[in-house]
């Protein structure tokens, strides 16, 4: 899925990117720089421009630029609709499949 994401604090380090995996209450999302646990960012669907808050529970270097971070949303669970239309199938729980890449190398 692909997605803005940014600092809570400081939406001038908005980077375009996309989601590994959604779950529930929690993302992985790819990032072009580090960031810490406990930072808070915001991300935001480009198809349903819903943002939402999430706490960084991780993040591990991938490749030679880029992070993995693990986001958790404690306020809620995702509401975005494109998560929404996947979650009750569970062959298909992970929205983005392709296009990109994987962060596991298997695209």
């Amino acid at each position: 899925m692909v997605v803005n994401l940014a600092p809570a604090q400081d939406r001038n380090g908005t980077e375009l990117t996309y989601t590994d995996n959604v779950s529930a209450h929690g993302a992985c999302v790819v990032s072009n720089r580090p960031w810490q646990p406990g930072e808070i960012a915001e991300i935001t669907p480009l198809l349903d421009q819903l943002a939402m808050r999430g706490k960084v529970v991780h993040c591990r270097k991938w490749g030679e630029d880029r992070y993995a971070i693990g986001l958790s949303f404690p306020q809620g669970g995702v509401v975005w609709s494109t998560y929404l239309r996947y979650a009750g199938q569970p062959q298909r729980a992970r929205p983005f499949e392709g296009g990109v890449g994987r962060l596991d190398g298997s695209g």
